[in-house]
């Protein structure tokens, strides 16, 4: 039942480093090896729309920042093209619609941090441009726009360039992702947005007191604009409790999620990382000295394994009509009203 279910609803994940796999390979095999490694998986496990972030090794930053941002963003465009039976790289709400009516795999473009424009905001006209449809604008430390979660302890805010950034992406018909944002700045966020929010890979605080996860507040935030919060399949952002790694603990912040935000207000961002960590390492992400997240997910090792999610929901006795909502309907929603 929990299968035909999964099978017949839009299923989205925010958030799956992938690309860093694929432009880690020669540019004559980007298509190849995503046909080959990636669409199975993607296929298998059911997924109709998925987020590509461009997140950028510290072996590129800063001086090859730009240069990397660039050859990924190239890269998601190649592979698409070289599987166009199969996906399509989607600018807007129409072109998702058109992807999955045509049983296509609809992928969008986000930058993760942003750290190729540093503070010159007059670039992200030129990415939008190339496709980027969704931004964050830190990681794990500070950065020319925002301080990220780690750097919590400085109270900071946006800073101007990253306030202007903020207004540029609104303009646009880009949507602004909080997750890895410093508290602060998420608040800041909160009290200048003027369209939905998404978070794209975060997970409830209140269930684990990890300074990468949402507090209620932020979360209610997020609602309030319209936006979505994107549960993170992390295990040490999900419990800090080895017993409790697993999909089951997923459940757990997706329940509390609803209960804090509403049903509309809730999607998943998997972050699976340990096919792409062991396919480009070394070097992998930025990661604070002591704070280098588990990657051993249990029962979600990866995207073939998203239908165990449904599963989990069914379990719970979750009405179907949410489930839908959970896996992809809230998503394709956001997007289609709110993608330019």
């Amino acid at each position: 039942m929990s299968l035909d279910l999964h099978r017949r609803a839009i299923v989205a994940d925010a958030h799956n480093d992938l690309l860093m796999a694929v432009v880690a390979r020669s540019p004559e095999r980007w298509g190849g090896f995503f046909r080959d490694r990636w669409l199975p998986q993607l296929r298998e496990g059911g997924i109709d729309i998925q987020v590509l972030p461009v997140f950028i090794d510290d072996q590129y930053r800063p001086e090859g920042a730009l240069r990397q941002t660039l050859r990924m963003i190239e890269c998601a465009h190649v592979l698409a093209e070289a599987n166009a039976d199969q996906v399509a790289l989607c600018a807007d709400g129409a072109d998702i619609d058109e992807a999955l009516a045509e049983n296509k795999i609809a992928l969008v473009l986000a930058l993760e941090s942003a750290p190729g424009i540093d503070a010159s905001v007059e670039l992200i006209p030129t990415l939008f441009r190339l496709g980027v449809r969704i931004a964050s604008i830190a990681h794990w430390g500070r950065t020319p726009l925002a301080d990220g979660s780690r750097e919590d302890a400085t109270g900071s805010r946006l800073t101007a360039p990253g306030v202007q950034a903020l207004r540029e992406m609104e303009r646009l018909g880009m949507l602004f992702d909080i997750s890895h944002l410093g508290a602060a700045g998420v608040s800041h966020v909160l009290e200048l947005a003027t369209r939905p929010l998404i978070a794209t890979h975060s997970c409830a605080r209140a269930l684990r007191d990890h300074h990468r996860n949402l507090t209620d507040d932020q979360i209610r935030g997020v609602a309030g604009t319209g936006g979505i919060v994107c549960v993170n399949f992390v295990p040490d952002f999900l419990t800090d409790d080895e017993a409790k790694v697993g999909v089951d603990r997923v459940v757990d912040h997706i329940e509390h999620i609803v209960s804090v935000a509403g049903i509309d207000h809730v999607g998943l961002g998997s972050d699976f990382l340990r096919e792409v960590v062991a396919d480009v390492t070394p070097p992998c992400c930025e990661n604070a000295d002591d704070e280098d997240p588990r990657f051993d997910f249990a029962d979600l090792a990866g995207p073939a394994d998203m239908p165990l999610v449904t599963e989990a929901m069914v379990r719970r006795g979750m009405p179907e009509a949410d489930i839908v909502k959970v896996l992809g309907q809230n998503m394709r929603r956001l997007m289609s009203k709110h993608l330019a």
